[in-house]
């Protein structure tokens, strides 16, 4: 009998089941947290990762136009669609249906589904720091963020007991949510250091080019080709509709006029300017900055300015010139001055429309002789047949010329496209007839404060666009007139053609 007893008292055989018995409810409780910990996990980076989406697509139209919040909110209900599981709902789809309910307190705040979101004109400079209704932007112009929020969605454990910090030890149940910011930087870099009051802005509803819109200026040949009259103005004059001035050239560059002018002719700009503010650079069109734009056309500098290649001309400089030295606008053995030069019959440059009712008379109606033109420059060759019922753009023409070989075909009065064999070759690799620029609304900007004649910082911008020279600028005073076709913006109502310029990064700041 003792000997039984002593034998069963040291067999360890079925030791490890007691221990799992007693170990096991453990077991089961560190399984059920660690399942209840991955289902929590995967639910809030779902929330996160959906919010990050969302407040990128929509950051990206917040390009500081009047109606950037209702491209942003299409980007919301329309571009991104997430969904997230392991919540009590089971799978919620991100950011649902339904329509945008606008905050009665705060109108930058909106709702939609299980989305909810801020615009921001500004967030606090450090992380940690809550953003509060002060940081909300009052109008679409003034927004750079927008705060994406992801409404709670209830969780309950499968683990019996509650690890939240707070709350009852029974409450099992929990509320994630997730948060996102972003924002969007636009900018363009190689671009000449010159802003242009914007011919288009709306005052109150209308405008002075008969109330059409930059971006449908810009979406419309027939309104882009409407010839419009750039002027500087005098010293402390308002800026208004189609008048210009100076952004302040890179670093590098002097900062005198001559310095300034050199941005301007060469066809190597190196300025990047942000569409979040520019800066303006006090100054006037000086005899060097009518240069800068003259080089384009193959008329020589006075003195010994602009003397190197990269102030070449455009290949095709046809303006309706006849030299004084030479007795023909081109091919003669000098480069010439703009003094040197008389415009018009038996020559023709690209004609001015026929009547200017638009901006006081500085922008036309877009109606021009387009036959004159063309008779006198390329006599018998026929053009597109197409421009008999739709009229082409002056820079449409001009690159009809360049690709289908006609800038060496004399005219009646001898001139060729071709620039003088003295001046600096012809620059192919940019367009050299265009002129690059930031859109300002001058008229709001200036009654926000802002002096325009100075040197005035952090200004938005409109749009970046491109402009086509039509012909030479004729004199240096203040006031003197740069003749110019719209070609392009940038953003909405753009063609496409500035996007080698652009540097656009919407990014995450939270």
């Amino acid at each position: 009998m003792l000997r039984t007893i002593r034998a069963f008292w040291h067999d360890q055989r079925g030791i490890a089941l007691i221990l799992v018995s007693v170990m096991l409810p453990a077991i089961i409780g560190f399984s059920l947290l660690a399942i209840d910990m991955s289902r929590m996990n995967n639910l809030h980076n779902d929330l996160q990762k959906a919010t990050d989406a969302l407040a990128l697509a929509a950051a990206a139209e917040l390009n500081g136009r009047s109606d950037s919040w209702t491209r942003a909110e299409n980007a919301l209900a329309n571009l991104v669609s997430n969904s997230t599981t392991f919540s009590d709902a089971g799978f919620v789809t991100l950011p649902s249906t339904g329509s945008t309910t606008v905050n009665p307190t705060y109108s930058a705040c909106r709702s939609r589904g299980q989305i909810s979101w801020c615009f921001l004109a500004s967030i606090p400079a450090n992380d940690s720091s809550p953003i509060t209704s002060a940081n909300y932007a009052a109008s679409a112009v003034l927004t750079r963020f927008i705060q994406v929020s992801a409404q709670p969605e209830t969780f309950t454990s499968i683990f019996p007991v509650s690890v939240s910090s707070s709350g009852s030890a029974t409450d099992t149940s929990y509320n994630i949510s997730a948060v996102s910011v972003a924002g969007f930087t636009s900018g363009v870099c190689n671009y000449t250091p010159v802003f242009i009051c914007n011919p288009f802005e709306m005052v109150n509803g209308t405008n002075t080019a008969g109330g059409v819109t930059l971006e449908q200026a810009a979406a419309d040949p027939a309104i882009r080709r409407r010839l419009i009259e750039l002027r500087t103005v005098g010293n402390n004059a308002a800026y208004g509709p189609g008048n210009f001035g100076f952004l302040q050239p890179p670093e590098n560059v002097g900062n005198g006029a001559q310095g300034l002018a050199e941005t301007i002719a060469t066809s190597t700009p190196l300025g990047c300017y942000s569409a979040e503010g520019v800066s303006t650079k006090t100054g006037q069109n000086t005899g060097q900055v009518q240069d800068a734009f003259n080089v384009r056309f193959g008329i020589r500098a006075n003195g010994s300015a602009y003397n190197s290649a990269v102030y070449g001309p455009a290949a095709n400089v046809r303006k309706g010139a006849i030299s004084g030295g030479n007795g023909n606008g081109n091919g003669g053995n000098q480069c010439p001055t703009y003094n040197q030069l008389t415009f018009g019959s038996p020559n023709m440059g690209l004609p001015r429309d026929a009547t200017t009712p638009y901006m006081g008379g500085r922008m036309g109606d877009g109606n021009w002789d387009l036959s004159g033109y063309w008779s006198t420059n390329f006599g018998s060759v026929s053009h597109p047949s197409s421009w008999d019922t739709s009229a082409p753009t002056r820079y449409d023409v001009y690159r009809y010329e360049i690709a289908n070989g006609l800038v060496g075909t004399a005219s009646a009065g001898g001139e060729v496209g071709t620039p003088e064999n003295a001046c600096q070759p012809p620059v192919t690799s940019v367009d050299r007839r265009l002129l690059y620029g930031a859109i300002l609304d001058c008229q709001a900007l200036q009654a926000a404060g802002n002096n325009l004649n100075g040197n005035s910082t952090n200004l938005p911008v409109e749009a970046f666009a491109s402009f086509f020279l039509t012909e030479p600028v004729a004199s240096a005073s203040v006031g003197a007139s740069v003749m110019v076709e719209l070609v392009d913006i940038t953003g909405r109502g753009g063609q496409g053609t500035l996007d080698n310029f652009l540097r656009d990064e919407p990014q995450l700041y939270r």
